[in-house]
């Protein structure tokens, strides 16, 4: 396996989101092509406040990328959430977070730690509090150990059938992208990719 060097983009620069849609369609091959995946979902999520990519390079080629949003009520996702929340965990939770809308690594660059530090790079410095991503309700799922082992807490079901939201929240009074001794940033949960409409 070459080495893997990711680095955080704060753009939505048209190349970034070619590269982004190879590594999504060959993990999660859930769209038809990338013009609908662009007029769906990136270029949506791109236009929110707090959008931010980490990317994982092996020399000039995208092997890993995660992504995410400041999400809000109004939102497609944040309002399906409130629907299937718990209304108090709904009313702490959903607003004013980090949405973490997926993490994907090319197949033959998992088991590497490639996932757990493009999580860590996405969420580095964040200002947001709490974070919420949905995943996989299998707790021996990779996506979800790896988010478990980074701290993340199922908070409630998913929107979608077998799927959970989990959450990570910033321990009071420690600066944004403050990590403990794991070298861990000390926030909420990390989220695969969801289904549906953004």
């Amino acid at each position: 396996m070459e080495d893997v060097v990711p680095r955080v983009g704060l753009t939505s620069d048209p190349a970034v989101g070619s590269d982004v849609w190879a590594v999504h369609d060959a993990v999660f091959g859930d769209q038809d092509d990338e013009a609908s995946w662009r007029g769906n979902v990136w270029d949506r999520h791109a236009a929110r406040e707090g959008f931010r990519v980490a990317t994982a390079y092996a020399g000039e080629v995208l092997v890993g990328f995660a992504y995410g949003h400041t999400g809000e009520r109004g939102q497609w996702f944040s309002d399906r959430l409130t629907e299937v929340l718990d209304d108090e965990v709904s009313r702490i939770w959903v607003g004013g977070h980090f949405e973490v809308v997926t993490l994907g690594v090319l197949e033959q660059h998992r088991g590497a730690g490639v996932g757990r530090r493009l999580l860590d790079i996405l969420t580095a410095g964040l200002p947001h509090e709490r974070w919420l991503l949905q995943t996989t309700a299998d707790p021996d799922e990779p996506a979800r150990r790896l988010y478990a082992a980074a701290g993340w807490s199922v908070i409630g079901p998913g929107t979608g059938p077998g799927t959970v939201v989990m959450g990570f929240r910033r321990r009071p009074g420690s600066a944004p992208g403050c990590r403990d001794r794991s070298g861990a940033p000390r926030s909420p949960a990390r989220r695969s990719p969801r289904t549906g409409s953004p």
